[in-house]
């Protein structure tokens, strides 16, 4: 008797081989069949008509404060993942003297907007070293696996103090001392070191992360750090990933082309498609094919959606810097529905301008703006957009996003996607996911939470590439997976997980293709202290196994907690 048979599903094992129907045994937490299964199993998953997976690996969240008090790692785990890494864009809080603790939080809140109330509450101190913060993490039981980045910026500040925090250069010694916490936290476990070097990123005082000009010796002292420990991905958040620096992405290219070579070591950064100049990626992927035909290991890291934000009253509400709304924005939102219902201040903040102009690389065109709809759109067509709706009714824009904000009792959700959606279409990301050098990311698990939420990519991957696009060429359910599974852990030296076959960790997803839905974002107040995020369930995951446990089942949690740390190898 085996311990868990899954029966008669569609095997999509990973590898990127077609579906095709078979039985998976299970025993100790391993796959142990996949094919034939004549022997009973303790228990058994019926999965005729279902899609049999690997558990997902998303490579780019940033939990490092709530792997300390929420061992479901909510949304992503609902979603199919059963392994992330976390520690991206150089941000986390190891290592850290007690001191710093808050700025390490006013760091975090301000590259990953994670409200700084709930890193307040939320996160359980038990550490200095990383080493320390990998054992903490260790012995928290867990619904999934998690591994971790060395944070680049964490590291500057705790070695340098105020000067590594206000980005001043660093010295040969300051530089050694790095290297050397590098060197100890990958040899602790940690898979990496990451860092960010784009001018966007900055914590709540303004500063950009510690790190963001550092030099090329500090950058290739990181990297050789990797290369004496003979493991680990060196990660970033490149200059120039949202076009605010068009030279960027060339030198950025260039340095990490030749880091790359010297060391061994894969290096994979944001890679988006901006408006600024929204051809230049098929240039970069190029110049990056051509680093991977000599050997060089670069990972571009891609999305599968565009990256945008939710705009809606209880989050980034696009009125928000005009006087009226100003004056109303602390007030509960069934009270600032009322206000907002009163034809005078509708009428106030319709005739009002911004007090700040927003950034240009947000904007706030009409024609850039959808509704978002349940399931969500995330591929609108230009005539559903604000201005084409407007125009249509023969309405001004402004008054109509305005009412469009104040449906289902304010709780509305329009989209205005930021990259990876200049011309209206998903071709070129789906060009970029054919990719061979490209790796699926860039999804932000429990960040910037009141305005995306990304985490929910690997559900709308299947739902929207596999199954229901219908502006573009879908694609085949196995590039999909192998995409979200095999290619992932790949990357990471994940050796035992992201396929299915005999001897490998039974991280296991039971689709049903037919019904998987993709809910809309909704706001829930649930971190700690009360702070609101946007969460987004999902429809169709009838098991998630991690380890051969199930923790999900029919799309709630079990309560179980095979989940734990992930050290690198």
């Amino acid at each position: 008797m085996h311990d868990m048979v899954i029966r008669n599903g569609s095997v999509v094992d990973g590898t990127g081989a077609p579906p095709r129907v078979a039985d998976i045994a299970i025993d100790d937490g391993r796959i142990t069949i996949v094919g034939h299964v004549d022997a009973t199993g303790t228990e058994e998953i019926d999965a005729t008509g279902m899609v049999v997976t690997p558990g997902f690996v998303d490579i780019h969240t940033h939990y490092d404060g709530q792997v300390t008090w929420d061992p479901t790692l909510s949304p992503t785990s609902w979603h199919g993942v059963t392994t992330l890494v976390m520690g991206n864009c150089g941000v986390g809080f190891a290592p850290v003297a007690t001191a710093n603790r808050e700025w390490l939080i006013g760091l975090m809140e301000g590259v990953e907007d994670i409200p700084g109330t709930a890193l307040h509450e939320g996160i359980r101190w038990s550490w200095e070293t990383f080493p320390e913060y990998l054992d903490a993490i260790d012995a928290t039981p867990l619904a999934l696996d998690v591994a971790a980045l060395a944070p680049h910026g964490a590291i500057r500040a705790y070695v340098m103090g105020q000067r590594g925090a206000r980005n001043e250069a660093a010295t040969p010694d300051d530089i050694a001392a790095i290297a050397s916490i590098v060197s100890e936290a990958v040899s602790a476990g940690a898979v990496g070191v990451s860092t960010s070097r784009t001018i966007l990123h900055k914590a709540v005082d303004g500063e950009p992360v510690p790190g963001t000009f550092a030099a090329e010796d500090e950058l290739f002292a990181l990297g050789r750090a990797l290369a004496s420990a003979g493991r680990g991905v060196f990660e970033l958040a490149p200059a120039g990933i949202q076009g605010e620096d068009m030279a960027a992405p060339d030198r950025e290219v260039s340095w990490m082309r030749r880091l790359a070579a010297e060391t061994g070591r894969p290096i994979t950064f944001g890679f988006l498609q901006h408006d600024v100049a929204p051809d230049d990626w098929r240039r970069l992927l190029d110049i990056i094919g051509s680093a991977a035909a000599d050997g060089v290991p670069l990972r571009p890291q891609i999305t599968g959606r565009p990256i945008g934000m939710l705009l809606g009253l209880q989050g980034f509400n696009p009125f928000r810097l005009r006087p009226t709304m100003i004056a109303l924005a602390e007030r509960p939102l069934d009270d600032l529905v009322a206000e907002l219902r009163k034809p005078d201040v509708r009428a106030a903040i319709l005739g009002e301008s911004d007090v700040v102009p927003l950034p240009a690389y947000i904007g706030m065109g009409r024609d850039r703006i959808f509704p978002l709809g349940d399931p969500p759109d995330y591929e609108p067509a230009p005539e559903t957009s604000v201005a084409a709706e407007a125009a249509r009714l023969g309405v001004d824009a402004d008054e109509l996003m305005f009412d469009m904000l104040m449906r289902r009792d304010g709780r509305e959700l329009l989209l205005r996607p930021l990259v990876g959606y200049s011309d209206l279409t998903l071709d070129p990301i789906r060009e970029m996911l054919l990719d061979p050098a490209t790796v699926l990311g860039v999804g932000d698990g429990g960040a910037h939470v009141r305005v995306i939420c990304d985490a929910s990519t690997p559900t709308s991957m299947l739902t929207l590439w596999v199954r229901d696009r219908t502006r573009g060429e879908t694609l085949p359910i196995e590039t999909v997976v192998h995409k979200m599974t095999k290619n992932n852990a790949d990357l990471y030296g994940f050796a035992d997980r992201g396929v299915l076959a005999p001897g490998m960790r039974a991280d296991v997803n039971v689709i049903d293709m037919r019904r998987l839905t993709l809910r809309a974002p909704e706001f829930r107040s649930d971190l700690p202290g009360g702070a609101a995020r946007l969460v987004q369930e999902a429809e169709g995951y009838v098991a998630t196994l991690v380890a051969g446990t199930v923790t999900r089942r029919n799309d709630h949690d079990t309560g179980a907690r095979p989940g734990g740390l992930v050290r690198s190898r």
